[in-house]
């Protein structure tokens, strides 16, 4: 059933010109392939049009929600009463390199730059392949895992506030943590890279390398929105204390491995991933699934886990 928003949003979006789909099937464009849908999805092509999508919104009470590469999102079936903002267009997809520095607009897949960096024979991102997202999604959430992360060669960040402020957030400014930054405003807009020369073929067999060992180790073929839950916060240094265990670990151990509701099931591979069937998949499954894994850890081991994939609304 189209969205109860549509007919009040069109009036106000058509002005501004932004590329706009209404009634859109975002649950599709997530990597769960499932799910409800939006509203609008607009379009930004540009950091004032950007702007004057949050001034819309804002003036008239409608919700913002902010879709990037679909990753690590489930959308269920009721799908997104508001707007759903994509920084996608071709604005937002490039980048530049002076003297090492590598600057790259939010919208850029970080898969693809890593092959480009690799190319180009800059050393630091190849640590992260395998890992799906665009570069704003990533750095908003440090993503990262065995091998690095996303922030640890960022120099400087340009945001855009709820209020359409932008700001350039200086390296020492930044804090980048587990699954985490402090950055603060919605809108990451573009960042600076300090990179290092190195031998491009070294580079290409580096980046072949992870993702071999993240292929053999993890169900990538698998429709999922990779890790689902958070590992526990590890101890303090010389705590005294049980040993620690990485969320999937304490999964396994919960004996939830192939554990399904419907469409969705604990992956058998690795028991942090969630997948849902190619055939006639179902959004709500996997919320369930996600909602059992962490009560019955919870009372299993007494951890609460916490969810890394993000569910709208």
């Amino acid at each position: 059933m189209p969205s109860t928003l549509i007919p009040q949003l069109k009036p106000l979006l058509a002005p501004t010109g932004i590329r706009t789909l209404y009634d859109a099937p975002i649950g599709e464009m997530t990597w769960y392939k499932t799910g409800g849908r939006a509203s609008a999805l607009c379009y930004p092509a540009s950091e004032s049009e950007l702007y004057s999508l949050i001034s819309l919104a804002g003036n008239h009470n409608i919700p913002i929600y902010i879709l990037g590469s679909g990753a690590n999102l489930l959308v269920l079936n009721q799908g997104v009463q508001g707007i759903v903002i994509s920084l996608d267009s071709p604005p937002w997809k490039t980048y530049t390199v002076n003297n090492n520095v590598l600057t790259v607009k939010a919208g850029y897949d970080l898969m693809k730059l890593i092959h480009e960096t690799a190319k180009l024979g800059l050393a630091g991102l190849e640590p992260l392949a395998g890992i799906p997202a665009s570069i704003g999604g990533a750095i908003c959430m440090n993503a990262g895992g065995t091998f690095g992360e996303i922030g640890t060669h960022i120099t400087r960040v340009r945001t855009m506030s709820a209020a359409g402020q932008i700001q350039d957030i200086a390296k020492d400014d930044l804090q980048f943590k587990y699954r985490s930054t402090n950055i603060t405003d919605p809108f990451i807009l573009e960042a600076d890279f300090l990179l290092t020369s190195a031998d491009p073929s070294a580079l290409r067999a580096k980046v072949k390398e992870i993702f071999d060992y993240k292929k053999n180790a993890q169900p990538m073929a698998d429709r999922s929105a990779g890790c689902t839950f958070k590992n526990p916060p590890q101890p303090p240094e010389g705590a005294q204390c049980a040993t620690y265990k990485p969320a999937g670990q304490l999964i396994d151990e919960s004996n939830l491995k192939g554990f399904r509701i419907g469409t969705a099931e604990v992956s058998t591979v690795h028991a942090n991933f969630i997948a849902v069937d190619r055939d006639n998949p179902n959004a709500d499954d996997v919320a369930a699934v996600i909602d059992h894994v962490q009560k019955a850890v919870l009372e299993k081991v007494g951890i609460q886990l916490q969810r890394e994939v993000i569910i709208w609304p």
